[in-house]
């Protein structure tokens, strides 16, 4: 069984996929390794910056 032990409050945690804690509501201090964990990473985050400036772009370039 896993065990976490939160690093505010102390109380041990036996759910391997809580990211906050059940008595306090502090973090945990883990990362989701989910889908949406991962786009929140770096490199996702500038491949997403770099459509959303080009559609910008080519929308303002489309009404001149």
């Amino acid at each position: 069984m896993y065990e976490c032990v939160c690093p505010h409050c102390k109380n041990t945690i036996y759910d391997e996929d809580a990211l906050l804690c059940h008595f306090c509501g502090e973090s945990l201090g883990r990362h989701s390794g989910g889908g949406i964990g991962m786009m929140r990473s770096m490199p996702w985050t500038w491949v997403f910056v770099i459509v959303a400036v080009t559609i910008i772009l080519s929308f303002l370039l489309s009404l001149g």
